[in-house]
């Protein structure tokens, strides 16, 4: 199966940035793929920023122009920088992967979760 390991978050200012990490490990075949999402106290999941192994990001639009996803395929690992974070930008932040396993099967994946804190 798939591991997934999101690090990079925690508590900022307003007006600050943080970058998000997530690792994907374990016994993946390739990953079409990777991107996250976040959940505010609440409120359902809602995509952040989705990125293709080609390099073509979406963005949720309210995001767009504040946060930039990247990844790198070579060490299986998505980003996800953060900048002029809002308080309403505080929120669980997801990892979520789709992978392709050995058996040729895809399935979607989700990282624990990572909190984020926007506060004066």
């Amino acid at each position: 199966q798939v591991q997934l390991v999101e690090s990079g978050g925690g508590s900022v200012q307003p007006g600050g940035s943080l970058t998000l990490s997530c690792v994907a490990s374990g016994t993946i075949f390739s990953i079409t793929v990777m991107g996250w999402y976040r959940q505010a106290p609440g409120k359902e999941r809602e995509l952040v920023a989705r990125i293709t192994s080609s390099g073509l990001a979406t963005y949720a639009d309210s995001r767009q122009g504040r946060f930039t996803i990247s990844r790198d395929n070579a060490k299986k690992t998505v980003y996800l920088q953060m900048n002029s974070l809002k308080p309403e930008d505080t929120a669980v932040y997801y990892c979520n992967v789709v992978a392709t396993l050995p058996n040729y099967l895809t399935r979607q994946f989700w990282g624990q979760g990572t909190l984020v804190t926007v506060s004066s």
